[in-house]
């Protein structure tokens, strides 16, 4: 009959515990609140994969196919392959593509008439689906006013964005 006492005691403190439990976990709402932008960057990141595979894949078929002739014939692209980025670069500028520097940096968009150089459109937009996706979800955490994921959202856009312009290029 001693037990009565404590499983009453227990019981008490159980409630009170399940109440404080269910303060600090999240509502319905703010789960769903939180699963927006969650959701529409996932969601803007699928689109920009499938797109970007969808690319890859057409241009390669180009390139592979011969319908778009390469800046570099593929029955020679091997033998260059024991060369380093930079001796590379240097070789095939001098073999092929007659620049007045080598191509580094972004100089491959003024070349996509190329089925080699036509491939890394693809790539570019498999490397930049990120910088779409925080861009995606800046207007509803504008909405919500939640400043500091916003900030974040737009700092990791610039960041990414600063990078891939090649502005801050170190080591060259």
């Amino acid at each position: 009959m001693s037990s009565e006492p404590e499983d009453r005691e227990t019981q008490g403190t159980e409630h009170t515990d399940d109440i404080q439990q269910a303060e600090e976990t999240p509502g319905v709402e703010e789960i769903q609140d939180t699963q927006g932008e969650q959701l529409l960057y996932a969601k803007v990141l699928e689109i920009g994969m499938y797109t970007g595979l969808a690319i890859l894949f057409i241009t390669f078929t180009l390139y592979a196919s011969g319908i778009l002739a390469p800046a570099v014939p593929r029955e020679r692209i091997s033998s260059y392959w024991t060369q380093g980025v930079h001796e590379y670069l240097e070789a095939v500028n001098h073999d092929y593509l007659h620049m007045e520097h080598p191509p580094t940096g972004w100089a491959w968009t003024t070349m996509l008439d190329k089925g080699d150089f036509l491939n890394f459109v693809g790539i570019a937009m498999l490397a930049g689906v990120t910088i779409v996706c925080y861009l995606a979800i800046v207007p509803m955490l504008l909405r919500k006013r939640d400043y500091a994921y916003l900030t974040i959202a737009v700092l990791e856009a610039l960041v990414l964005s600063l990078a891939a312009s090649g502005i801050l290029a170190v080591g060259h």
